[in-house]
């Protein structure tokens, strides 16, 4: 169906409606092709439209013409209880002729589950009226699975919050940067955040989001505490939240499980970037030996276009604590570590974790994940997020420097090497070609690295090296930020570094602007390897090359979950459980192909 617009009369309006449908179940999503050209075609609007409620629902939006080329366009409907419509509006601003069109309408998944015959069995549920059989994690989960509210019956209040009305039993952390916001409808910014809450779908409902735009900063967080918890043994408590990071610039959300009440405690999930314009559903097995608490953290990212909503927390097999976490003095003994290891029965392939004794793979030491309750074996390893403040060098090193001694120390002092600096001790005229800021905070007195060109001559080189990384996942990728400006500026390459063979994997050489610039290098699964960051020095000391805020984002390798794959999980052939949105996208999630197989 199309639109051709030919008049010169302002602001015309064409709707198209849809036919009222009675519901839909939780999985609904609509999808449709969109052609809209011209230079001033004007924008279009997707709206919801549900009994009862007095104004629309904003589902999708277009502002202006997109080029001669279809495009398509996904909108999360999810369960709408009431009977609804959908009413798509294109505004014409009268000034160019342009056209606008619409095809391949389709549903997908929104019917509600068929009745069944049976359903035994733990780890099912069988709803009361429409006697359907659901999988006993959607249970309790404020979400009205059945389409007749029965797994959503005699659930505890104290273990469930969708913010319809506050925090419920949750609480803002008090020593962050900012807050979560409860709100309704869009974020303040447009082309980021949530358009509507999860839980009714509408613009009327309520979650929280973390705003992005200033005064915040680059890795400025928001921590949402919960309740205490009692040990859970064996992944008894289960945690479910629906969260939505769509935005060009949204950066990270995690989740953490401490036991100790001034820690941050051991992180049990993050996800990284932008995953579209919907909530996504995310199921953590917590198992504990003490009573605990879930930390959710947001990050900011590097502009306004980062807010990430939360929706729909609850837990299931969990039981509340009315007592108090510990705490651990922050003064430090002057020993970071015991001189000898302690009792243990690990073999020398093995690798002793420091405080308790317990043995893990070596393979396992430095791969992003803490396997020891000490999280000893991700010591001295490399880091995941690294912004050299407090002059922190996170483990890097420059393996030319070490090697020199005696009268070569002292030759050291005057070779191009990497160093580390902040703007507020630059000399008069060296801004023009070093960074008077850091990209972690924007402010003089941030730290960054770089390579200083005063030193050295035309050609030379320095290495920055990370500690050797034992094992990573199949979507690792490195994100660090440079600054490369100079009429005389070298060039900056990342390198992998495996045994004695080394191979390159990003280079970026001359002048790149007064700014910082974002650099993504995907690494995927690699063993025992290293990250080099090398720089070549330009013809003349105009030109230094810096970076900051260098991150290793989803680089701990697959972990089989020891529980059977969630309805929402595809399970690989190794046996590792991955969202069902990765199958047959050209990436190798299961690290086996498994996932990418013609015969899915």
């Amino acid at each position: 169906m199309f639109i051709v617009k030919t008049s010169s009369s302002i602001s015309q309006v064409a709707q198209l409606r849809s036919p009222k449908f009675r519901q839909s179940g939780p999985n609904c999503t609509l999808s449709f092709w969109y052609y809209n050209y011209g230079q001033s075609v004007g924008a279009a609007e997707l709206e919801l439209l549900v009994d009862g409620l007095r104004q629309p629902t904003t589902l999708w939006r277009t502002y202006y013409g997109e080029g001669d080329q279809w495009l398509k366009a996904e909108v999360q409907l999810g369960r709408l209880a009431q009977p609804f419509q959908l009413s798509l509006s294109k505004i014409s601003l009268g000034v160019y002729d342009g056209i606008s069109a619409i095809d391949d309408v389709v549903f997908d998944s929104c019917a509600l589950p068929p009745p069944a015959a049976s359903c035994e069995g733990p780890n099912h549920f069988w709803c009361r009226d429409t006697r359907a059989c659901i999988d006993r994690l959607l249970v309790c989960d404020l979400v009205d699975n059945c389409g007749d509210g029965s797994d959503e019956d005699n659930c505890n209040p104290d273990l469930q919050c969708n913010f319809e009305n506050g925090l419920c039993s949750w609480e803002q952390d008090v020593e962050d940067d900012l807050d979560w916001v409860r709100i309704q409808g869009p974020t303040p910014t447009v082309n980021t955040g949530p358009l509507k809450d999860h839980t009714t779908g509408t613009a009327w409902g309520h979650y929280l989001y973390m705003e992005s735009s200033q005064p915040y900063h680059f890795q400025d967080q928001a921590v949402l505490l919960s309740p205490l918890f009692k040990p859970a043994g064996n992944r008894s408590c289960v945690f479910r939240f629906h969260y939505q990071m769509f935005g060009k610039q949204v950066y990270k959300l995690s989740v953490f499980q401490r036991t100790v009440s001034n820690t941050q405690g051991q992180l049990l999930w993050h996800n990284f970037g932008n995953q579209g314009n919907r909530w996504i559903r995310e199921t953590i097995y917590i198992s504990s030996s003490n009573p605990f608490q879930i930390l959710v953290k947001g990050a900011v990212g590097d502009g306004f276009t980062g807010d990430i909503g939360l929706d729909d927390v609850s837990f299931l097999g969990c039981t509340l604590y009315q007592g108090t976490l510990p705490t651990i003095s922050t003064v430090t003994s002057g020993t970071s570590a015991p001189a000898t290891l302690p009792m243990n029965n690990c073999t020398e392939e093995e690798f002793v974790c420091r405080a308790s004794g317990h043995c893990i793979q070596g393979i396992q030491k430095c791969d992003f994940r803490p396997d020891c309750p000490d999280r000893s074996d991700e010591g001295a390893c490399a880091v995941e997020v690294c912004n050299f403040e407090d002059a922190d060098w996170c483990g890097l090193y420059q393996p030319a420097l070490e090697l020199m001694s005696g009268p070569e120390s002292i030759r050291a002092t005057t070779s191009f090497k990497w160093e580390l600096g902040r703007g507020a001790d630059l000399h008069p005229g060296e801004e023009k070609h070093c960074p008077l800021t850091d990209h972690t905070t924007g402010s003089e007195e941030g730290w960054y690295l770089f390579a200083d060109s005063s030193n050295g001559e035309f050609g030379h080189t320095a290495d920055i090296i990370t500690p050797l990384i034992s094992l990573t996942g199949p979507m690792c990728k490195i994100v660090f930020w440079n600054y490369m400006k100079g009429t005389t500026i070298g060039s900056l390459e990342v390198l992998c570094k495996t045994g004695n063979r080394t191979s390159k994997l990003w280079a970026q050489s001359g002048s790149q602007g007064p700014q910082w610039n974002r650099a993504e290098v995907f690494l995927g699964i690699r063993s025992e390897f290293q990250v080099v960051f090398r720089t070549k020095r330009g013809v003349s000391y105009m030109g230094d090359v810096a970076v900051d805020d260098i991150t290793f984002e989803d680089c701990s390798p697959l972990l089989i979950p020891g529980r059977p794959c969630t309805p929402e999980e595809f399970m690989c052939a190794n046996k590792y459980c991955i969202p069902k949105d990765h199958l047959c996208d050209f990436v190798n999630h299961c690290a086996d192909n498994s996932d990418e197989s013609a015969t899915i």
